[in-house]
């Protein structure tokens, strides 16, 4: 048995909110949908190379005590990346700071809930 790949699903009471953050934050691209009666019951997104799935929950609730998982994007820029989730209406839990094994990383939450965290490899230090 092989995997051949992985790409996570988020459940959301508001599926149409979440699609447009993810639209504004990050510049995702709906590649697919499917629904009913006139509402989408899932959607999938197109993020860079990688896909993200949302599909629609009455009963999902965010993260309460602690978080289960986290989503975790490299991208080109982590402080431009931040500033644009912000703008887009998601929460800064930590603002962007080089970490000691040489990434350049912030942690994010989604107007879901769910911890995201943006990373790329950390800028060379400048030469003195």
């Amino acid at each position: 048995m092989g995997v051949r790949s992985l790409f996570p699903i988020l459940l959301a009471r508001d599926l149409p909110r979440l699609v447009r953050f993810y639209e504004s934050a990050l510049g995702a691209t709906v590649a697919y949908r499917f629904g009913s009666g006139g509402e989408d019951d899932y959607v999938s997104l197109k993020i860079g190379e990688t896909s993200l799935g949302i599909g629609r929950d009455p009963d999902a609730l965010p993260p309460s005590v602690g978080d289960r998982v986290a989503l975790w994007f490299y991208v080109d820029d982590v402080d431009a990346t931040y500033a644009a989730w912000l703008d887009a209406g998601g929460r800064g839990d930590e603002a962007p700071a080089d970490m000691p094994w040489g990434e350049r990383v912030a942690q994010v939450r989604d107007p879901g809930g769910t911890l995201v965290n943006l990373g790329m490899e950390a800028p060379a230090a400048a030469s003195s």
